[in-house]
Parts: C-alpha cells; sequence; structure tokens
C-alpha cells in the first residue's frame, strides 16, 4: 500500500502499447487549409495503413499539446505550422474480431496554418496532397475524416470571409 503522497503505487507498471492499450492514446491532428484544398497524408502504417488522415500522431509525456501537433506535422510533412484554433475533439475505437477495443485513441484537433518548410512527406506518412475538400469523397478517409474536415472547413470558410468583410 502506498504511502500518503505518492501518486503512484510502485507495484503499478506502464506499457506504451498503442495495440490493446490498457487506457485510451491521446493524439492530435492538424487541419490545414490553403484555399479550397486541405492536406491530407496517406497512412503508411498500421492501423489503417493506406487510408488518408490529418497530419498528426501520439502526443509524447511530457510535451504540451501545442508542441505535439506542430512536431507531428513536421515529421510528417516537412511543413511548420501556428496554430489558429481547436477544431475538434474526438475519439477513434477499432475493435477486434471478438469485440475488444484494439485501439482506442482520444484525438484532439487544430487548425493550423503553414508558416514554413517545404511539402514531403517521411515518417508515418507514405504521401501527403493538397485535397479539394469537394472531392474527399474519393479517398479512402479514416472514420470521421470527413465530417470533421468539411465542418472545420465551414467555420474556416466563415471566418475567412467575416475577415475580408472587415477590411
Amino acid at each position: 500500500m502506498p504511502k500518503a503522497g505518492n501518486s503512484v503505487p510502485q507495484e503499478v507498471t506502464w506499457t506504451d502499447s498503442r495495440r490493446y492499450p490498457t487506457r485510451p492514446v491521446l493524439g492530435v491532428g492538424a487541419l490545414i487549409f490553403e484555399g479550397e484544398t486541405v492536406l491530407l497524408v496517406e497512412r503508411g502504417r498500421e492501423p489503417l495503413k493506406g487510408y488518408w488522415s490529418l497530419p498528426g500522431g501520439v502526443l509524447e509525456t511530457g510535451e504540451r499539446l501545442e508542441e505535439g501537433i506542430r512536431r507531428e506535422v513536421l515529421e510528417e510533412t516537412g511543413l511548420q505550422v501556428e496554430i489558429v484554433g481547436l477544431a475538434e475533439i474526438f475519439e477513434r475505437i477499432i475493435l477486434d474480431g471478438e469485440g475488444k477495443a484494439e485501439y482506442h485513441y482520444v484525438l484532439i484537433d487544430y487548425v493550423c496554418r503553414v508558416s514554413g518548410g517545404t511539402l514531403e512527406p517521411s515518417d508515418d506518412a507514405s504521401r501527403a496532397a493538397w485535397v479539394p475538400v469537394a472531392e474527399l469523397g474519393n479517398y479512402l478517409l479514416t472514420e470521421g475524416t470527413r465530417e470533421v474536415v468539411e465542418k472545420a472547413y465551414r467555420r474556416f470558410r466563415q471566418e475567412v470571409a467575416t475577415k475580408e468583410k472587415q477590411s
């Protein structure tokens, strides 16, 4: 039994497994718009290899959310970004054939804008592309990606239109 003031009992061990995790895994994603397009990456690794999704990944221990999104976007796309604001928080649970949670992610997506770098897919991404929002249906997307992109895009377009009227 731990003494008062100890936050973690000594018998507790933590694992870093994303597959069949003991707790949900926290991930971050970037919604990066350029005109009528959004930046997507094709996943080069499991889970969901070959699917298109937002650039992003798992937050590292001790890393702030904003640091994690900038790091992940740079690693996967070669682009540096500025965070504009929070877009969406949702979870992705992928069940195995027996109905057990094989993967469980809590994902925090941010709208970002490019501030530097050159688009060059690497790390977990096999490809990266500026995809017209109107053509998202032509891509094999991870669950929830289309809805998140379309919702954020509508909000993004409204903010751009409001700023143009104020100018």
